[in-house]
């Protein structure tokens, strides 16, 4: 039996759509790659990227249409033929070409700020479409303009080109000799174009990454099946570091994990959290009071001190007053990430950051949970809505007693997208610092600032511009530093400075972007503890963000048993390692190298100096690549065990 062409013309459209598809992922993924043409050169990487992308984009087209090609072929030929069926048919042919096309253009954007193509931290966003809308309004006007009518224009090309080809390709009547066997092979064909391999594994973005290049890596992806991808893990259970090894039992990752702690100079305390340690403080009078000013994408680059551009002259001068970290390394690149680090001493993972989980809304530990309950008043202080990033959810569940954010100032001086600024920021908590002081009240304020944030807006007069036009990133990193330097004019005249330990660190640095598997430089960030009782000097010791708690609780006076892993830094054998978080691969960073892990692929090695790719090293050391693999597993296995938490009441230390 011969079947005549015109038998599968209702597939046309769904043909034609297929190609087009895949024509139009492939040119932008040529075009992506000739703008990364020197990295794409020097990883050798033309035909992998360019053939797996292929392989990747058939795989996304099929996800599109085949489902969609084998339901209207099955459907009664009246049914199909109906104006809601032909319609229905329409709108989702159209999203099959609109929605990725749309993705394509917000990856350049996107790439040039994180390195990568659009991925869970994209959807995130997503979450605060507010926040992001205002973000795109004042900062990126025209840009969006343009993306628009592109996306309408293909949109309404697609629609009228779609809708006049199903119109021509009718389903004929009866033929269901035919439909069925041919819905089946079209099921089977396109299920095979996405698994895209008989193996055991369908394919997934590890399948495509060949390089130590992580921008590299991700340019045989599309962005639709990146965000696809993201979406799916976001949805399923979260293996978290899990994707890194399944062979090491929690109980055995506990135990590494105190016995580094024990090491490291802590009293391991025995209670059912398995990593409870216990540090003598190495002050021993009156508790003393804690501020942290978290600031928003601060890396090193912007800092002059650092070897950065001439940006920051407060700091820089705070920093010879202090005690000032050169290798200090963030843990990630968001700013909810810096939070985790730095107030609760927990360690990355490849999951969203703690702040953001459901298990770490209550009971789970940060500085606050142990100031709390030394009678500390314990706020957040920030310019913007606290709701952002699930931020008050999470301190007022974890130790903190009160929130103060944007719509607590009255006649702020300026108030820009991302809430008031920095100087209405600091004016506030300098207010309740001396109010409490005056009070008698010890108090722990942990204030993020926001100023430095895209679209960078800040009260005019305030600086000297470094560039035109004003609102620029430079710019906005300068006019932060000069209100940190306002708030330490006030700070080291007021009556609280006497008694009080500060520390100023960055969240993470901005623009981190992916020319290795970690970059890290764009992990390096200012650190800086100052107060009274602290002795300047220039730390060169490698640090991590986690460190910074451990080693404020042992300044302020305060010894109790806490969950956290980092090491205290006034200990003078602490330090010498630094833990990475970027997308889903892991650093650990020590003094003699970089141990990277990836999901689905064998553990690296690397040689690292400031300014320059990593060297891959031949043969990874076991002993580096177990230490890092505990540490990854470490904040995962924590966390669903509920681990990272402080017992109410705690024994005496172990033997």
């Amino acid at each position: 039996m011969i079947v005549r062409a015109s038998r599968f013309a209702l597939l046309r459209p769904v043909l034609w759509v297929f190609v087009l598809g895949l024509l139009q992922l492939s040119l932008a993924r040529v075009c992506l790659s000739l703008w990364k043409a020197a990295e794409v050169t020097a990883a050798h990487g033309w035909a992998q990227v360019l053939v797996s992308g292929l392989r990747v984009d058939v795989a996304t087209m099929c996800m599109w249409l085949g489902l969609a090609a084998v339901i209207y072929l099955l459907l009664p030929s009246k049914l199909a033929r109906s104006r809601p069926a032909q319609w229905c048919m329409a709108i989702w042919l159209t999203a099959a070409l609109a929605v990725p096309f749309m993705l394509e253009v917000a990856t350049p954007p996107f790439m040039s700020e994180y390195g990568l193509r659009p991925n869970r931290l994209f959807i995130e966003y997503l979450a605060y479409p507010e926040e992001v809308g205002k973000t795109l309004l004042k900062g990126h006007l025209l840009a969006l303009v343009l993306a628009t009518l592109l996306d309408g224009v293909v949109v309404f090309l697609a629609w009228r080109w779609i809708r006049r080809g199903l119109a021509a390709n009718p389903p004929k009547s009866g033929g269901w000799l035919w439909r069925v066997p041919v819905a089946v092979a079209v099921m089977l064909l396109s299920a095979l174009g996405v698994r895209s391999t008989l193996g055991h594994r369908p394919m997934n973005p590890a399948m495509v990454a060949f390089s130590s290049n992580a921008t590299v890596n991700s340019l045989p992806l599309n962005s639709f099946y990146s965000v696809a991808h993201a979406t799916r893990d976001w949805f399923r259970r979260d293996p978290g570091s899990r994707i890194y090894d399944t062979s090491i039992s929690d109980e055995a990752v506990a135990a590494a994990m105190r016995a580094q702690a024990v090491a490291a100079g802590g009293d391991a305390v025995a209670s059912e959290v398995p990593v409870l340690i216990r540090r003598a403080p190495v002050y021993a009078g009156k508790p003393r009071n804690l501020v942290i000013v978290l600031e928003e994408s601060l890396g090193a680059q912007f800092i002059g001190s650092l070897g950065g551009r001439p940006l920051s002259p407060n700091f820089d001068r705070l920093a010879q007053q202090g005690w000032a970290f050169d290798r200090l390394y963030a843990t990630g690149t968001r700013s909810v990430r810096g939070i985790e680090a730095v107030v609760g001493g927990f360690t990355p993972t490849p999951s969203l950051a703690s702040v953001k989980l459901p298990k770490a809304q209550q009971d789970f530990y940060t500085l606050a949970t142990t100031l709390h309950r030394h009678g500390y008043d314990t706020t957040f202080y920030y310019g913007g809505e606290s709701h952002f990033d699930n931020m008050r959810s999470y301190f007022l569940g974890n130790g903190f007693t009160r929130v103060i954010e944007e719509k607590n100032y009255e006649n702020p001086i300026f108030h820009g997208p991302w809430g008031v600024s920095d100087e209405d920021l600091f004016l506030r908590a300098d207010a309740e610092f001396r109010r409490m002081h005056d009070e008698g009240k010890p108090f722990f304020g942990f204030v993020f600032t926001s100023s430095n944030h895209d679209p960078f807006a800040f009260p005019d007069g305030r600086i000297e511009l470094y560039e035109q036009p004003k609102n620029t990133r430079d710019n906005a990193a300068k006019y932060a530093d000069y209100a940190l330097g306002e708030f330490f004019k006030r700070a080291m005249a007021s009556d609280y400075w006497a008694d009080t330990v500060f520390l100023v660190v960055a969240d993470h640095d901005s623009r981190v972007l992916g020319q290795s598997l970690v970059p890290v430089d764009n992990f390096h960030i200012p650190g800086l503890i100052l107060g009274p009782s602290i002795e300047p000097r220039r730390d060169a010791r490698l640090v991590s963000q986690i460190d910074l708690p451990v080693t404020l609780l042992s300044l302020m006076g305060i010894g109790d048993s806490t969950p956290m892993v980092g090491q205290d830094l006034n200990r003078p054998d602490a330090g010498g390692r630094a833990f990475m978080q970027y997308d889903n691969n892991y650093a650990l960073m020590t003094d003699e190298s970089v141990v990277i892990l990836q999901p689905e692929q064998p553990p690296a090695q690397f040689r690292y100096e400031p300014g320059k790719p990593l060297v891959p090293m031949p043969a990874p050391s076991p002993e580096q690549v177990q230490r890092a693999r505990v540490n990854a597993l470490w904040g995962t296995v924590s966390y669903q065990r509920q681990w990272h938490r402080s017992p109410r009441a705690t024994s005496s230390s172990a033997p």
